[in-house]
């Protein structure tokens, strides 16, 4: 079993969440019966929304916090860690992600690394 990132990425909400609060609360259902259909299966490691602004840490020890809009990169809008008996599961779950129903959305699916910590 590998485990996996997948990373939500939304550019059609660069300007900030699409939606108002409650039709975030009425698309919950949807995220919820996703995740729960990986967490039945014994495979969710963690999953969380995150938030819009960034704190960047250059390599020159320079600290710069921007909204995430200012910095140049499609937005991340959550993610998902789960474990899979390969890529092609992942892919699987990825495209029923509830994400991709907004324009210029998508899921990146990236193999984790496991660190040795001795």
């Amino acid at each position: 079993m590998k485990e996996f990132i997948l990373i939500f990425r939304n550019a059609s909400a660069e300007n900030g969440y699409l939606a108002k609060p409650e039709d975030m609360a009425a698309e919950m259902p949807q995220w919820q019966a996703w995740i729960g259909n990986i967490a039945l299966q014994g495979k969710l490691i963690s999953t969380a929304p995150v938030q819009y602004d960034a704190t960047v840490i250059h390599h020159n020890g320079e600290i710069t916090n921007t909204p995430h809009k200012e910095a140049n990169t499609v937005l991340v809008s959550g993610y998902l860690i789960c474990k899979a008996e390969n890529i092609e599961e992942a892919q699987s779950w990825a495209k029923d992600c509830p994400i991709l129903k907004y324009p210029e959305s998508s899921v990146e699916i990236r193999p984790l690394i496991q660190f040795p910590l001795n």
